[in-house]
């Protein structure tokens, strides 16, 4: 085992202990400082930022990766509000969500707790590093993170000024951790530290998550991969379907809730397809559709099997005809990665069956697939979007970074 994740592991754990201790004043407190200290360091947040982006070009990476890269004044700022965010979210630490007395009047309750020292490996986007490391510290838990090569200056800095912060608290930095070892040897060691690490999150592309979930000996959240769907439904009024195609498509299209395919009804196709073209074509999309499609497409390659399953994170987009709801349900959960999928539609029954039967985390009627997110639902920032079933499922903001203990209340009972 590599020694330097064995030390980590080690003072997380010890970290994580006392972290389970403080008050919700105390961790507000810093998380309020820590927000503070990031804007203050702009500049020198910026500067290591470029260094990362400098890389980044020069081994080629996509527009769009990049675009999840780049650190700006504004996205500083929404960071350092998303810290504030968290500090005003009540804290599930301590709560007894429900009491009750047994036949042996036993008083019985079930109280949250944190899971411990979480693990996370994440790649590209450095806003994963304070969100992930703010709800992490308001949920008790201490973190380990393992960011990708890409933002490797601007992971570290961010980690130090917080780390900064823990100090000036007079609280242990071990809190908050950061493994600077970027090899994937590194990150395999990470996945099978199982007597320091409670769970592991990964965030990230699907070669990463799959990745975990073959290696990881500690037990994983799945979480970030979204290959979504939009349908567009007979009864879906028109203009209002462009737009949400066009804001799940173009607002961020490297994003994990941006759309992949979109679905449409062939009673539509010949009138929605071209709006579709028209408006996409002159923003850079790459359209690629089956054969119906093509047939109301001027401009679009012949769609590939490999596309409906692919996770493009680009200005990309795979088109399908559909004769039926029924088959584009069955496209979505064929295909899907149970993350965000959405239809358009004026037809109330329509629109309930797409909400029964459509597997996945979040399920939309008449709205944008961009809005699963922790911050649009409310919930704060956020780990990430658990695509999973066990323990959590969709956004994981503060209350799903915990767990639950009895606690029992007697006067002297022994079971006879």
């Amino acid at each position: 085992m590599n020694s330097l994740l064995t030390t980590l592991g080690q003072r997380s754990k010890l970290a994580a202990q006392k972290l389970g201790q403080l008050t919700t004043v105390q961790k507000n407190n810093c998380l309020l400082q820590m927000a503070t200290d990031l804007t203050t360091n702009t500049a020198i947040i910026l500067a290591e930022n470029r260094q990362d982006l400098s890389r980044a070009k020069e081994n080629g990476i996509s527009e769009s990766m990049i675009d999840r890269l780049c650190l700006t004044d504004k996205r500083i700022q929404e960071m350092a509000e998303g810290i504030r965010q968290v500090a005003a979210l009540p804290d599930p630490i301590g709560v007894v969500e429900k009491m009750w007395r047994t036949e042996d009047q036993l008083l019985i309750g079930q109280q949250r707790v944190p899971l411990g020292v979480i693990g996370i490996i994440f790649e590209s986007r450095p806003n994963v590093t304070t969100d992930a490391a703010s709800l992490c510290f308001k949920s008790g838990n201490a973190v380990i993170l393992r960011g990708g090569k890409e933002a490797f200056y601007s992971n570290q800095l961010l980690v130090k000024l917080m780390q900064q912060t823990l100090r000036n608290n007079q609280l242990d930095p071990a809190m908050i951790q950061f493994v600077n070892d970027t090899s994937h040897a590194a990150a395999n060691e990470l996945m099978q530290l199982d007597e320091y690490l409670d769970v592991l999150i990964p965030r990230g592309g699907a070669g990463l998550i799959q990745r975990v979930k073959n290696n990881a000996t500690v037990p994983v959240i799945e979480t970030g991969t979204g290959n979504n769907h939009i349908y567009v439904d007979s009864a879906a009024q028109l203009e209002m379907a462009l737009k949400i195609v066009v804001n799940g498509k173009t607002q961020r299209p490297a994003v994990c809730n941006a759309v992949e395919t979109l679905l449409v009804h062939e009673a539509v196709a010949a009138e929605f397809l071209p709006m579709v073209e028209q408006t996409l074509t002159p923003q850079h999309v790459a359209l690629r559709g089956d054969a119906l499609a093509l047939s109301h497409l001027k401009q679009a390659n012949l769609a590939t099997e490999a596309d409906w399953s692919t996770e493009f994170l680009d200005y990309i987009l795979a088109i399908k005809v559909v004769a039926t709801i029924d088959e584009a349900i069955e496209h979505i959960n064929h295909y899907n990665s149970k993350h965000s999928e959405a239809i358009v539609t004026d037809s109330y029954h329509n629109g309930q069956k797409f909400l029964k039967e459509v597997d996945a985390a979040a399920v939309y009627i008449n709205a944008s697939t961009r809005f699963t997110d922790g911050f649009k639902f409310g919930l704060g920032a956020e780990i990430g979007i658990s695509t999973q079933k066990l323990h959590a499922r969709g956004p994981m903001g503060l209350e799903q970074l915990t767990s639950s203990k009895y606690i029992i209340y007697g006067d002297g009972q022994i079971r006879e």
